[in-house]
């Protein structure tokens, strides 16, 4: 092995026959922590969905925080394949203390100064930040000396997050080519702590994911206890809806990740051109993002993220609780009722399902708002 890349043997699930591949160590250290079996040598053996994928294993590892990764040393110049698209989701309110900001602008210079394998970055900014802060003497310098001299600013007029990412995403997937990646980061993380350091300097391993293993999305989880809001409203009202509107695709969904509304997550030139030229929603689009991608048989893979937050202590109100469940019945319905209104007794199945989500949405509520309310 020599820097950070090696070679496997992968025996192919369709012939037996065994090949010699190099692996970076971002992709070797992917397939590990999602309980993939490979390991680095001549003589190694690894179940393999065809050549150069990677079979998950039925036993699944424990989930692991960014510290018990090995660490990245920055962005490679060595791997095949197109370019990556950063996309940075400006955060819609801004911080007084720009030091998370900092942090993640500091990840985008360097970004910015790769051309060889990174697209110039662009932030997208919602103008209604801009005119809440064009009074800020603080926050215009950052914007122009700072932000601007690192990415192409796309100033947008959006209804939410999604729209944001919608934007910038189909703004860099016009720039963009066959073989290109687009990642999305969220910039309302706190990046300028010490795991969130740690995280930026292994972040771009999420999108390099993609192109070493030839998959067609990347979903990254953040690490975060039981007690998390985040992980509550997941596991009691996004999965519990999944399961009563796409039972099918939610068993998939769930054994690729426990977080199908992450923020983080890259995504290959075709597969985005198929969900920008479909429907896009307002929120919960990667929610929806996932189930295109099971039901299309798309190569998905996860990415452990480290234990970072956007909450403080990991809690949030529960008003905004409330909201996130009701937002997500409402896109499954949408969703449901857009791949079913041509079936014969549509109408009798969807009465049956929404019965049953009212009563799994006003479950879900109630056990949020004692966990929420609790401690």
């Amino acid at each position: 092995m020599r820097g950070r890349d090696g070679w496997v043997e992968l025996t192919s699930s369709q012939d037996q026959t065994d090949v010699d591949v190099p692996i970076s160590m971002a992709a070797f250290w992917s397939c590990r922590l999602n309980g993939w079996s490979i390991t680095l040598g001549n003589k190694a053996k690894t179940a393999f969905k065809g050549l150069g994928v990677c079979r998950p294993m039925k036993t699944k590892t424990a989930t692991a925080h960014a510290g018990q990764t090995a660490a990245s040393t920055g962005p490679k110049g060595g791997a095949k394949g197109g370019k990556i698209h950063p996309v940075v989701i400006y955060p819609f309110k801004q911080p007084s203390d720009y030091s998370d900001l900092k942090e993640l602008y500091g990840l985008i210079a360097t970004l910015e100064a790769d051309k060889s394998r990174f697209a110039r970055p662009i932030t997208v900014m919602d103008r209604k930040t801009h005119y809440a802060m064009a009074e800020n003497k603080a926050f215009l310098d950052f914007r122009e000396n700072t932000v601007a001299n690192h990415s192409q600013i796309l100033d947008v007029w959006c209804v939410d997050t999604c729209q944001m990412w919608y934007s910038g995403l189909g703004a860099a997937f016009e720039l963009g080519g066959e073989s290109d990646v687009y990642w999305l980061i969220p910039g309302d993380f706190n990046y300028g702590s010490a795991i969130g350091k740690y995280v930026l300097g292994r972040l771009h391993d999420l999108p390099e994911i993609i192109l070493e293993l030839q998959e067609d999305f990347c979903i990254g989880e953040i690490a975060t206890d039981h007690n998390n809001t985040k992980q509550l409203i997941d596991t009691y009202g996004t999965f519990a809806l999944l399961y009563n509107w796409f039972p099918d695709e939610a068993r998939e969904m769930r054994k690729i990740t426990e977080r199908p509304r992450s923020e983080f997550f890259a995504v290959r030139h075709g597969f985005l051109q198929e969900v920008l030229r479909d429907r896009w929603y307002a929120y919960e689009q990667t929610m929806v993002m996932l189930l295109k991608a099971v039901t299309g048989n798309r190569k998905i893979s996860r990415f452990f993220v480290g234990e970072i937050s956007d909450l403080p202590e990991g809690r949030e109100p529960f008003a905004s609780v409330v909201q996130q469940v009701e937002r997500t019945e409402r896109v499954l319905k949408t969703l449901w009722l857009a791949g079913h209104e041509q079936d014969e007794g549509w109408a009798e199945r969807y009465r049956v399902l929404e019965t049953q989500s009212e009563h799994i949405r006003r479950s879900a509520l109630v056990i949020l708002q004692n966990s929420t309310e609790s401690g």
